[in-house]
């Protein structure tokens, strides 16, 4: 068994040692290097010697997006600018990129995790890797190359877009492996199903998806479409990019890599710790970063955290299917729910497509919420009673899972725009 296979599965309290020696050492670290850092960890009146178990974790301060952008564009580095060798960003609610930096040996732990990544699937050195993820300052696109470069795979760096490119590619370089956001995949399936390629002319046998929430109907779609076996994997660009998790062959839970990054599940209103199993807002801290290292990140992502050893043998905890961000989450009228709910309703009913829009309108004192979802061609063709009465069913399903009324129109196929990269699900036009 390799190096990374035995630490997949070290008993728990063995892992926690190396743990706290690197936490120990990431503390000291920032607050030697990062100004910002030893102002914080000073306002939390927490020294580097204060860490001396990994409960300790809860004494030291948050780090939030606001953060990046306050600092930016180089107020969190721990190394000098000479020292890095990458840097990516995305884009900020403001304006102001989130800027992240790598040093040669973050890329090295990079492409070793996403290397790590892809095995958790099956990928080996005779996969053809179709990366469908954006190259450029997002993360997506350079961390699954490398990470299947790393394994000795065939990697087509095709970036996204461009489907019928995407179409040709898939068929005649016989791509077994696929890599992109669970909407582009099931709009790469809707073209090849319009180009007349059955799943069975493809060579597909597993699929990464991630960079957006998605649900297990939605799973079921893709795998049912493109005749494949579908890989949750989560990861942020303030952490390291794709590569902090990944569900292994039991699909029941992301492992997190633990060796690199510690996880927590905090309630958004308190920051204090939730039990295992209990929804709440994941933050990370990382172990092994040079260029950047963060401190309790809180990534605005809701999850449920499991510490339990899985079933494949592996011991590193497993955080659950993304539900949402704390900072998506809509209210309409009282009621708050989140568009993967929605998402769930909607690819329960039969004949329709899982392609859709929440539009959010103001009527006078309320806020009110629109539906619009794509009907299978078949309804289209059977008339405007068909439309009417799958409608119908829709607001049915709709208002007996979220418990208030909305509105709900049924669009013929590919009426609602498509995204190579994450899916734009609200419309707001409050």
């Amino acid at each position: 068994m390799s190096l990374s296979g035995a630490l997949e599965r070290a008993p728990r309290r063995e892992r926690a040692r190396f743990q706290l020696e690197r936490l120990r050492a990431v503390v000291a670290r920032v607050h030697e290097r990062v100004p910002f850092y030893r102002r914080r960890l000073g306002e939390a009146a927490v020294a580097p010697a204060d860490i001396r178990s990994l409960d300790d974790l809860r004494r030291l301060p948050f780090t939030t997006k606001d953060d990046f952008q306050a600092t930016y564009p180089f107020g969190l580095l721990a190394t000098p600018l000479d020292d890095v060798v990458r840097l990516h960003a995305s884009s900020g609610t403001t304006g102001t990129p989130t800027v992240v930096a790598y040093t040669r040996g973050d890329l090295d732990t990079w492409s070793d995790l996403m290397a790590r990544t892809l095995r958790a699937g099956g990928v080996g050195r005779s996969d053809v890797v179709h990366n469908a993820y954006g190259y450029g300052l997002f993360t997506g696109g350079l961390g699954f190359h490398y990470g299947a470069e790393r394994i000795g795979a065939t990697v087509v760096p095709i970036s996204s877009g461009f489907t019928e490119r995407q179409l040709l590619a898939l068929r005649d370089f016989g791509a077994t492996v696929l890599c992109c956001t669970p909407s582009y995949s099931l709009h790469l399936a809707e073209a090849l199903g319009a180009a007349g390629i059955p799943p069975s002319a493809l060579r597909l046998r597993v699929g990464f998806f991630g960079a957006e929430p998605w649900t297990e109907e939605m799973r079921r779609a893709i795998e049912t479409r493109l005749g494949l076996t579908a890989f949750n994997v989560y990861g942020l660009s303030e952490i390291v990019g794709p590569g902090v998790s990944v569900e292994c062959e039991e699909h029941h839970g992301m492992h997190v890599h633990e060796d690199h990054f510690l996880p927590e599940v905090v309630d958004p209103a308190t920051l204090e710790p939730v039990a295992p199993g209990v929804t709440g807002e994941l933050v990370l801290t990382t172990l092994t970063k040079e260029a950047l290292p963060v401190l309790r990140y809180r990534t605005r992502d809701l999850t449920v955290l499991d510490p339990e050893p899985c079933r494949c043998g592996r011991t590193f905890a497993r955080i659950g299917r993304i539900t949402g961000r704390t900072d998506d989450m809509l209210i309409i009228r009282g009621v708050n729910l989140f568009p993967s709910q929605i998402e769930q309703v909607l690819l329960a009913v039969p004949r329709v497509e899982p392609h859709y829009l929440l539009v959010l309108r103001r009527e006078g004192a309320l806020d009110a919420l629109e539906i619009r979802v794509e009907a299978h061609p078949d309804v289209v063709v059977a008339g405007e009673e068909a439309v009417r009465g799958l409608a119908d069913l829709v607001q049915r399903r709709v208002r007996e899972a979220i418990g208030i009324a909305v509105g709900v129109t049924v669009v013929p196929p590919g009426s609602i725009e498509r995204s190579p990269g994450k899916a734009r699900r609200i419309h707001d036009l409050r």
